[in-house]
Formats: structure tokens, C-alpha cells, sequence
């Protein structure tokens, strides 16, 4: 009788605790200063501490990794579970309320961010403190921040509203994305229900300073045409003297053609705005005209010029004379005597001369095809909520030429192919705590598709521990990390993706989320005869086919096809990322070459 008391009276109390929560403002909490001494013996004014990494040193006797800032693999024990193990052996759901926001930085050139979180009120009284870490998109640099409570502290469900703020990241680039990760200490091994990610976009330069201070975003934004009888003139507005902008070009297009003018202002007599002449542009045509300033990758600004048709003044009509009255019945008497003879003369003569008209048809000119199709607007499927989840994997036993090459992919199909991508070079915090093998096969798992970037590397590639078992959840041996040491790489995890093929293949299921691909330096004969089973493509020449997979479109359909001009083999280069990755499997094709045949490569 007395336990369904019990029950409704702590249902009771939890609900006067959520009822407290609701009403309690949101307390911010800054970190503070504090020694790693104070934290271990529970100072009660050590509450929420930054950790440095000379905090890191003197108590464990090594330097973090710099670009790892202050955190290391698992925090908890090593800093605070020394003594007593048992505090760090309950685990903290995900962080709620993660938010990003942009801070003053006197640096135009750079952004300075601050990170703010709210704890869960799932397991809080265990709560040891927080690791928040930031990653370019796109890129290697790594920051990281770890924040500590002391030993002897254990908040209540009440202060789950307690908002809690990171130290500023700052020198973050203009106009670039980034990933932050919040993590509630201690996680587990498996951590990836233990944390929480947002991904934000610093602001460009225009947006941060003005567009009158940043070069390569200023564009004219006033521009007016004019045109007088068959003088076309079109006046806009200059760049500001600091900017350094001395030259300017336009171009106007319409039926395949094209007219470039160069436009260099005079200063001295007007700062602010300057006119020109469009000349050799025909009438009655529309053209589209650009205009930018004479810099590399300026921003242009489109406007319209409508070439109308120029009147000819006509003469005034001629007054009727009295003259030209008499003149009139003068000329019809002479027309019909005219008729009267003519009309003689044929019935003089019924045998008349037929001339036969030969006509010779005009030599018919043949047109060259335009090369312009109907364009049809092709939109992605939309039954998918987030964008397609693609791991790539590589060898790492071709250099670190290669491997540039492949970030520079990964970089290429994630900012312009809608595709989340997954890379062990980008991720080097949770490799770090998970070991590369047990990240590899969750990612195995979660991905909705996996690219192999074949080399000749492959045939290098190690055995992994487990060669039928595929990726065991429960082996705890093979995912232990040892801080500063990864005893596994991609290369094993291309040997299970392989196998993974094999099976699914033995077993009549569908393939389609598995590919291949090859650079241009490489032959198809590097890729695994397992991998043969699977779609491959040669990148960067089948850039489309690998969106088409991706995407579930199809490139060609009746009546029209999907025509992508920044991931197309002309236009790929055009972009910042495209020309990289262009450059990346150059520089690779070389290292290759001078990597198995030394005698070519150079002296």
C-alpha cells in the first residue's frame, strides 16, 4: 500500500521542480580563472573554471596538442578521477540551446565568436563540466575550449536554465563556415548521443564593414542609361579612392554576341561618378550588359539596355498648286491615248514572242547550329529533409599530396554538390576519442553514401583485426584510444567497405550506396576487384554522374536536360574550391609520377 504512495508522492515533487524551472530566469555563467588545484580538492569558489593548457602540463606532465587547445581525451579521469573514479562513471545527456553569436573584433579581416549552451537536466547532478570545440568547414584548423567544475559540486534540475558561455574564438575568417561541438562531461565511448553540433557562417566582408571598404565585394549599385538619337551613354558611380580601383570594364551580350569595352575614369574631373559610350551596338535589339571593376574575381552588376529604333526625319508634304490642278487632266487625257495605241498594236500582231523566265534558285546558306538548347529547370527531390550524408575514404600510403587532393574533393562537394560530407581529416577530435577504426564503421553506418578514392596505395593497405566480423559495436579492444596514437587508418576501413560489397552482393541487396572513383593520375586497375561492382566514376570529369547519384536526378529526359554550370568539366574550375581541387590533383599527378618512376620525374 505504501509504494503507490510513494510513487504519486515523487511524481509530486518532480513536478514542483519543472514548475520552478519555468519560472526561474536564465542565469549566465561566465567562466572564471581558477587553479586545476582548487578544482580537484573542491574549492566551493572554483564553480565553473577555464582549463589552460599549462593547466594541462603541470598536472599530467605533457603539452596538449596546440591546435587541440586545452582538451584531451577524456577529460574527466584524467583530470578530476585520479583520486576517486567513481565521479567520472555517470554519464550527461546533450547540451540544449546551443547558439553562436558574433562579438566586436576591431580586426576588419576577421571574426570573433561566442558560444552559449544550456545544460540537460537528464543526469545534471553528475555533470563535471563541458568541452565546446570549433572546426572550419572545409578545412584543418581546430580550436577547443574545456571548462571544469569542481570535484565536491552537483546542481540540481532547477538550474538546467542556467545558460553557460565559452570564452571568445577569434582570427575566425570572413565569410567562411564553421562547426561547433558542445560536449557534457563525462561522454562515453560511444559520445555520439552525448553531444550537440551547429554549423554557422561568419559574416562577409561587406556584411561586417560596409561594402565601400571591401575590394573584392564592391560593385556599382548606381548605373543609368541613356540614349540620344544613336548615342548610347551610361553613367554609374565609382569606387572610393581607398579601395585603390583605377579601371573598369563592361560587357554586353545578345544573340552570341558579345562587346567588351574597357573604361579607364578620369579622376581629376569627377571622384564620384563617370559616363561612357556603349558604341556598335544595333537597334532594336535587348541587350544585357555587365559592369565591374578591373579586378580578379570583382562582383558585376547586370543591367538592361534596349537599342530603340532611330526616325528619320521626313519631309514636309507639298502643298497642291494651282499648276499641278491643270496638270492633272492634262496627264489622264495622255494615259488613255497612251492605252488606245496599245491596244492597236496587239491586235496587230497574234503571234506573239514568249519569253521564258528561267529562274535559277539562290545558293542556300547553311546556318551553323547555335549550340543553344532549351534549358529545363530540373529540381531535386524533395522527400529528403537533410541533405545526402556521403563518407569518403581514401590511402593514406600515396603521400600527403594525394590526401590534399581528396580534402580538396571533400571541400569541393560540400560547399557546391548539397552534400554533407564526412572526412576523418575533418573530424579529428572524434577519431581521437573513438579510435579511427570504431569512428570509421559509424560512419559506415550513418552514411547514406560512401565514395573509395582508389589509388595505387590500396594494394598497401593493412589488414584489420576483425576480417569476417565486419564492424563489432561491443569490441571494446579496437576503439581504446591512447592519447597521441591511432593505431588504425582509412586504409582499413577501405578493406571493410570491400567486404561489405561482397557480402550485399552475395546477397541480391542494393549497391547503389557504395561507389568508386579514380583521379586522373590513376588507372582503373587500381581500383579493388570488390569495388568493380560497384558504380565508378573518374573524377573530376564525372562530376555530374557523382551529383546524379548523389541527388537521384537524371541528367537527360525528353525534352530537355540538367545542366549545372559550377560542377560541370568547363565551369568546376571557374569557382575558388573547383580551381583548388584542380590544382591539388595536378600537384598529386605529379607526386605520383615522381613517386614510381623517379627516373622521369626529375633529376
Amino acid at each position: 500500500m505504501w509504494k503507490p504512495l510513494f510513487v504519486l508522492y515523487q511524481l509530486l515533487l518532480l513536478g514542483r521542480q519543472l514548475r520552478a524551472q519555468d519560472g526561474v530566469t536564465a542565469a549566465v555563467i561566465t567562466p572564471q580563472d581558477c587553479s586545476l588545484e582548487c578544482i580537484q580538492q573542491g574549492g566551493p569558489e572554483c564553480d565553473y573554471c577555464r582549463i589552460t593548457r599549462a593547466d594541462v602540463k603541470k598536472t599530467l606532465g605533457f603539452n596538449s596538442i596546440e591546435r587541440f587547445g586545452s582538451c584531451i581525451p577524456w577529460p574527466c579521469f584524467e583530470l578530476l578521477g585520479g583520486n576517486d573514479p567513481k565521479i567520472c562513471q555517470h554519464y550527461v545527456h546533450a547540451p540544449n540551446d546551443v547558439t553562436v553569436e558574433i562579438v566586436h573584433d576591431s580586426n576588419p579581416n576577421s571574426e570573433t565568436v561566442v558560444v552559449s549552451w544550456k545544460p540537460s537536466h537528464y543526469g545534471i547532478a553528475f555533470l563535471r563540466g563541458f568541452q565546446v570545440s570549433l572546426q572550419a568547414l572545409g578545412g584543418s584548423s581546430v580550436d577547443c575550449q574545456l571548462f571544469l567544475f569542481h570535484r565536491n559540486l552537483s546542481l540540481p534540475a532547477s538550474q538546467a536554465q542556467r545558460v553557460y558561455v565559452s570564452d571568445p574564438f577569434p582570427r575566425l575568417s570572413l565569410a567562411s563556415q564553421y562547426a561547433v561541438t558542445v560536449m557534457a562531461l563525462p561522454v562515453p565511448q560511444e559520445w555520439e548521443r552525448f553531444y550537440r553540433s551547429k554549423i554557422f557562417s561568419t559574416r562577409s566582408c561587406a556584411e561586417k564593414n560596409g561594402i565601400e571598404q571591401c575590394k573584392k565585394d564592391w560593385y556599382p549599385k548606381h548605373i543609368e542609361v541613356q540614349q540620344r538619337e544613336s548615342v548610347i551613354t551610361v553613367t554609374f558611380n565609382l569606387a572610393p579612392p581607398n579601395l585603390g580601383i583605377r579601371s573598369y570594364f563592361s560587357l554586353c551580350y545578345a544573340n552570341g554576341i558579345k562587346k567588351y569595352t574597357d573604361i579607364t575614369p578620369n579622376s581629376s574631373r569627377n571622384k564620384t561618378h563617370y559616363t561612357y559610350k556603349l558604341n556598335d551596338l544595333q537597334e532594336g535589339i535587348n541587350y544585357t550588359c555587365e559592369i565591374a571593376a578591373n579586378e580578379m574575381d570583382a562582383v558585376r552588376k547586370t543591367f538592361n539596355v534596349q537599342v530603340m529604333h532611330i526616325k528619320k526625319d521626313e519631309p514636309p508634304p507639298r502643298s497642291v498648286s494651282p499648276s499641278l490642278a491643270l496638270l492633272l487632266p492634262l496627264g489622264l487625257a495622255m494615259a488613255a491615248i497612251f492605252i488606245i495605241l496599245l491596244a492597236v498594236l496587239t491586235m496587230k500582231k497574234p503571234n506573239l514572242w514568249i519569253k521564258k523566265l528561267h529562274i535559277k534558285p539562290d545558293i542556300i546558306k547553311e546556318h551553323q547550329e547555335s549550340g543553344t538548347r532549351e534549358e529545363e529547370v530540373v529540381s531535386l527531390p524533395r522527400n529528403r529533409q537533410t541533405p545526402p550524408r556521403l563518407l569518403i575514404c581514401y590511402s593514406s600510403y600515396d603521400g600527403p599530396a594525394h590526401i590534399n587532393a581528396v580534402m580538396q574533393l571533400g571541400a569541393f562537394i560540400q560547399q557546391h554538390m548539397a552534400t554533407q560530407v564526412c572526412l576523418d581529416l575533418w573530424d579529428s577530435l572524434s577519431v581521437a576519442e573513438d579510435g579511427s577504426m570504431a569512428w570509421h564503421c559509424r560512419q559506415i553506418r550513418e552514411s547514406d553514401f560512401i565514395l573509395v578514392i582508389c589509388s595505387r596505395g590500396l594494394n598497401q593497405r593493412p589488414e584489420p583485426p576483425q576480417p569476417d566480423g565486419g564492424c563489432d559495436e561491443d569490441d571494446e579492444e579496437n576503439r581504446r584510444l591512447h592519447f597521441g596514437s591511432n593505431s588504425f587508418s582509412s586504409d582499413a576501413a577501405v578493406h571493410l567497405i570491400a567486404e561489405e560489397v561482397g557480402r550485399a552482393k552475395s546477397r541480391g541487396q542494393d549497391l547503389s550506396k557504395y561507389m568508386a572513383a579514380i583521379f586522373e593520375y590513376s588507372e582503373e586497375t587500381d581500383i579493388p576487384t570488390e569495388l568493380r561492382l560497384v558504380s565508378h566514376y573518374t573524377l573530376t570529369s564525372d562530376l555530374p554522374l557523382l551529383f546524379s547519384h548523389l541527388h537521384g536526378v537524371a541528367l537527360h529526359r525528353p525534352g530537355g536536360y540538367l545542366r549545372i554550370n559550377h560542377i560541370s568539366e568547363e565551369g568546376f574550375s571557374k569557382l575558388p574550391a573547383g580551381a583548388a581541387l584542380q590544382r591539388a590533383i595536378y600537384e598529386a599527378g605529379v607526386a605520383m609520377k615522381k613517386r614510381h618512376h623517379p627516373e622521369e620525374g626529375g633529376d
